[in-house]
């Protein structure tokens, strides 16, 4: 088993450039089973979910290929409807290919997704969209079989809780479907909008991603194009919390701003000074750290649940007591007990966590449970006094491209050895 060895305490400085988001490349590749013929995305980052996203578009009959963060799909030979349980339990997103495969062979078979255990996630509201679209889904023995007798119609479909993948899963059954589908409380993450923005670049008729109804006008095909993925917000907002945990100043580049407002608002109220501009921010936190009042994660333009771990890590060692709410995931503090083996004061009740800031962190040997709260146990190793052990790196490497050398090219000493 892999771990990074972190020898903590050195002052992060210099730029940095922000890799592709991983929440908006795993549905953009679903999608491009929907395009006929070729398309490239750039800027993918290379990630074990995205590669076993790309053994899923195989499996499926997509001649995929990943080379300098571009993925080539052609979908010329694109017929199967099967994905074999192994594939699907090796991430939770895999879910996202039902809309897909259905939009484009009208049936799929497919088990539940795996994924990080951060407590249920369950896929019914994904289930109750597509029925409501003219699917009939039936499940047996842990298997889901789909079929459209009909094809995808359009329907006025309300979610009850503004869910990402349920939002992507009805935009890419629907996209090549018959007549409008209607979305209403949708999901408005900067993903959700990424993958609108593929869909249309492909011949889509999508409208009003980003806000809480997203309007949907079947086509009869999509053709492949060549996009970007969007900068990952989250693996910005991982950074920034570095920064913060060791008092560090460095500019991260190919970065949206707005996309992380609520995220650079906390980091703002701990002291830190934050400058934004159109594809850049840079932070700087020479002065002692201040605890925030309350942080309450929310689904989008609210506090992301996915940046809750890593603001924990550096609020760690800030003046005063912190408050964390984690309102969209019931088990995301499996992080808290590893940053107490560190010498952080946290007591967690229910969903709520309390953060009474210490002085300093001390290096541990430390395991990570799932991929933020890894990522968190790496954020507060780089501050802490002494030399740590993180263990459980496969969790990371879900999420961060070789979060070592990234850290290690603004100063950090880390390693990975077996």
């Amino acid at each position: 088993m892999q771990r990074l060895i972190i020898k903590g305490g050195k002052r992060l400085c210099g730029e940095i450039k922000v890799q592709g988001a991983k929440n908006s490349a795993l549905p953009l590749l679903a999608g491009c089973l929907l395009a006929e013929g070729r398309t490239a995305l750039t800027r993918c980052p290379e990630l074990s979910d995205v590669f076993a996203a790309c053994r899923i578009l195989n499996e499926l009959g997509c001649k995929c290929s990943f080379r300098g963060n571009v993925v080539t799909t052609d979908t010329s030979g694109a017929e199967g409807f099967r994905i074999s349980d192994g594939l699907m339990r090796e991430m939770r997103s895999s879910i996202v290919f039902m809309g897909a495969v259905l939009g484009r062979t009208g049936r799929c078979e497919l088990s539940y997704p795996g994924g990080c255990e951060l407590g249920p996630r369950p896929i019914d509201m994904h289930i109750t969209a597509l029925r409501q679209l003219g699917v009939k889904i039936t499940e047996e023995h842990g298997r889901i079989s789909c079929t459209c007798p009909r094809g995808i119609r359009g329907a006025v479909i309300d979610l009850p809780f503004p869910s990402v993948g349920a939002t992507e899963n009805i935009m890419l059954a629907a996209v090549c479907g018959e007549g409008e589908t209607v979305i209403r409380n949708a999901a408005r993450e900067p993903e959700v909008r990424d993958l609108a923005d593929f869909l249309n670049r492909c011949g889509g008729d999508i409208r009003g991603a980003g806000c809480s109804t997203i309007r949907i006008n079947g086509v009869k095909k999509l053709r492949g194009c060549d996009f970007e993925v969007m900068p990952d917000r989250i693996a910005a907002a991982t950074f920034m919390s570095a920064a913060a945990s060791t008092g560090g100043e460095i500019g991260l580049l190919g970065v949206r701003c707005d996309d992380i407002r609520a995220v650079t608002a906390v980091f703002e109220e701990m002291g830190a000074a934050v400058y934004c501009s159109a594809d850049s921010i840079y932070i700087s936190c020479a002065r002692p750290l201040r605890a925030v009042r309350m942080i309450r994660t929310m689904p989008y333009p609210g506090f992301p649940t996915d940046a809750q771990a890593v603001v924990m890590a550096s609020l760690a060692t800030a003046r005063g007591s912190s408050i964390i709410s984690e309102n969209i995931f019931e088990s995301r503090y499996r992080h808290v007990d590893e940053l107490v083996r560190m010498g952080a004061n946290i007591k967690t009740s229910g969903r709520t966590a309390v953060i009474e800031g210490v002085e300093r962190l001390y290096g541990a040997n430390v395991m990570a449970h799932e991929l933020r709260g890894g990522a968190a146990l790496v954020v507060a190793a780089l501050g802490a006094e002494g030399i740590s052990c993180v263990s459980g790196v496969q969790y990371i490497d879900r999420g961060y491209e070789q979060i070592e050398r990234s850290f290690t090219s603004l100063g950090a000493e880390a390693v990975r050895n077996s």
